[in-house]
């Protein structure tokens, strides 16, 4: 799978950031809360990231 940052909210890599594949997917760096009191099956999960990060992407058009 080849990755391509989208956008993060720091250079140093240890911290939120999106990322595009060439599969056409998006992967999300964040923190993954323990309190979302949700339900995931085994196989997934979820993570936290700021809606700032999102905002970005799209004010910069890059997906």
């Amino acid at each position: 799978m080849r990755v391509t940052k989208l956008a993060s909210n720091c250079e140093n890599g240890d911290c939120p950031t999106l990322y595009l594949t060439d599969r056409g997917t998006v992967l999300v760096q964040g923190e993954t809360p323990a309190d979302h009191g949700l339900t995931l099956p085994a196989h997934e999960t979820v993570v936290e990231i700021p809606a700032e990060l999102l905002r970005k992407v799209l004010r910069d058009q890059r997906i």
